[in-house]
C-alpha cells in the first residue's frame, strides 16, 4: 500500500510517489487559472500524446547525454513533454502548481517524481539537472518572476547544462485563451540579457508547426 505523503510550506505542497491526489491549499491558486480550466485542460492538451512541441523536445534532447536528468517545468499531465523524454529513456523530475495536473501525471506515470508546486516557490527536488523543459510556462509569469526564474534554473543546471523554454519573440502581452488571465512576453533581447545575466548562453530559437517561439539555451 502506497502512503500518500503531503507537507505545505510556504505556499508549497511535496507529493510523494503514487500519490493519487494533491489537496488544493484553501484562497491560493499559483496554476495561473489552470487548475480551474484542468477539466478542459486534461481530456484536451493533457492527453494528445503527439501534441505539439513534442517533436521540437525531443530533437532539443539528442544534445543531452544518455539518461540524463531532466526537469520538466510546468509539467501539467506530463502529455506530450515529458512523455516524450521519459520514452527516450531520460531520468524525468516534473513541478507543476496545479493538484489535478499533478494527479494525472502521477495516475499516467506513478514512477516519475512530481512537485505539486508553483516553480517560483519549489526547491527543484534540491539537486542539480543536466536539463530544463518550460512549455509554455514563462509567459504565464509577472515579469520579475521569469527574471528570478532564469536565474534560479541556471543555479540548478550542472556544468553544460540546457535549457529550452517557449515564449514568443515580440515583447508582447495577451490575454490567455483558456483562463482568460494577461499572459507576457519579455522578447528575444531581454530573454538574451537575462540568460547572459545569469551565466548562460542563447544559442538558438525554433518555431513549430503550432506557431510557438522555442528559446534555447546553454550554460557557460
Amino acid at each position: 500500500m502506497v502512503v500518500a505523503r503531503h507537507r505545505v510550506q510556504s505556499g508549497i505542497q511535496y507529493c510523494g510517489l503514487g500519490v493519487v491526489n494533491c489537496p488544493r491549499l484553501p484562497n491560493f491558486d499559483k496554476s495561473n487559472g489552470y487548475e480551474e480550466i484542468a477539466p478542459l485542460f486534461v481530456p484536451g492538451r493533457g492527453s494528445n500524446t503527439s501534441g505539439v512541441g513534442a517533436s521540437v523536445v525531443a530533437e532539443w534532447s539528442q544534445r543531452l547525454p544518455r539518461g540524463a536528468a531532466i526537469l520538466d517545468l510546468g509539467c501539467g499531465t506530463g502529455v506530450p513533454i515529458s512523455q516524450v523524454l521519459i520514452e527516450r529513456g531520460f531520468k524525468v523530475y516534473g513541478v507543476d502548481a496545479s493538484p489535478s495536473m499533478v494527479a494525472a501525471f502521477q495516475a499516467r506515470f506513478p514512477n516519475v517524481p512530481v512537485e505539486c508546486a508553483a516553480v517560483e516557490d519549489s526547491d527543484l527536488f534540491g539537486r542539480t539537472f543536466d536539463g530544463a523543459v518550460a512549455w509554455g510556462l514563462f509567459f504565464l509569469l509577472d515579469i520579475g518572476v521569469q527574471r528570478r526564474l532564469i536565474a534560479k534554473i541556471a543555479g540548478v543546471l550542472g556544468r553544460t547544462g540546457k535549457l529550452v523554454f517557449t515564449s514568443p519573440s515580440q515583447e508582447s502581452s495577451w490575454q490567455d485563451a483558456m483562463t482568460g488571465r494577461t499572459s507576457i512576453s519579455l522578447g528575444y533581447e531581454a530573454y538574451r540579457q537575462t540568460l547572459e545575466s545569469a551565466g548562460m548562453s542563447l544559442v538558438g530559437t525554433r518555431r513549430d508547426l503550432g506557431d510557438n517561439h522555442y528559446y534555447i539555451a546553454e550554460k557557460r
